[in-house]
């Protein structure tokens, strides 16, 4: 592999086309689309500061290395790609990619990030700001996230996330076969009009959650006191430890509670208005 080392190129695609090549301590200053329609790349310890440094990269590693803010859009079409050990500052990265893996990785700006993306990985990585990331992407593979970026997790398709605190609004709207571990979920209206979401030993906070939800499963969640109206026009199986304030209009399905402060059924619940809602016996 060709080694390019303690170098900084700036202006118009001054490495276009560049393959096999590990860059090391490089960086990329102003100007545009600094490495594009390449393959076979790693970039060990390098800087990126100008626009759109890595477009049409295939087969690539980036590691330890630092995104300034000035590196909007900063990879998109590019398959087959790993990130560990990474500080990004800018917005609206990873875009319409296959294949990509992030470990250790910081993102400062979390702006419209991971859009239409096919089988992404990700590890011990954190959102702040922006809003829409992973939006209409899929078959995604979480252990360790937080984030307090708006609007996460909308029109995204088999999704498995492990251990992440996410502190949001309107997140997880329009999902379909989206399963939820051991996590915190923070914000108003989680999960409006999903299909086939499932949440196991998660704890949720914030007003009229889980509502137009189609096949909704929970496993042992638990429920901050200002959650109130859940579960309207859904079917669902719920199995809640402790408490939930209030239970409004569900379609049908089954909720079991140790307590249940209030149940609203009024003349606008759907049919077939069959839910069975049991407070545990103690």
């Amino acid at each position: 592999m060709k080694e390019i080392k303690d170098q900084s190129f700036g202006g118009e695609r001054p490495l276009f086309a560049i393959h096999d090549t590990r860059l090391v301590n490089v960086t990329i200053t102003e100007g545009e689309s600094g490495i594009k329609h390449c393959s076979d790349i790693e970039a060990i310890g390098c800087k990126f500061i100008g626009k759109y440094p890595f477009w049409h990269v295939d087969r690539s590693l980036i590691k330890d290395c630092l995104f300034e803010p000035g590196s909007r859009s900063a990879i998109w079409y590019s398959d087959d790609m790993r990130v560990e050990n990474t500080v990004i500052n800018a917005p609206k990265l990873f875009r319409e990619q296959k294949n990509l893996e992030l470990e250790n990785v910081e993102i400062n700006d979390a702006d419209e990030t991971f859009w239409k993306i096919k089988n992404l990985k990700v590890k011990n990585v954190t959102l702040k700001g922006g809003t829409y990331p992973f939006m209409f992407s899929e078959n995604i593979y979480v252990d360790g996230l937080v984030s307090d970026a708006k609007y996460v997790f909308q029109y995204v398709k088999n999704v498995e996330i492990h251990n992440a605190k996410i502190t949001t609004k309107d997140a997880f709207w329009e999902v379909e076969n989206v399963t939820i571990y051991d996590s915190e979920l923070n914000g108003e209206y989680l999960g409006w009009h999903s299909k086939n979401l499932k949440l196991v030993r998660c704890h949720i906070t914030g007003e009229q959650p889980l509502c137009y939800a189609d096949n909704l499963i929970l496993e042992d969640c638990t429920f901050g006191p200002d959650c109130d109206r859940a579960f309207e026009y859904s079917t669902l199986q719920a199995y809640i430890r402790g408490s939930i304030t209030n239970i409004k209009n569900p379609t049908s399905g089954r909720i079991v509670a140790d307590e249940i402060g209030s149940v609203t059924i009024d003349e606008n619940v759907l049919a077939p208005n069959d839910c069975e809602i049991v407070i545990r016996k103690k």
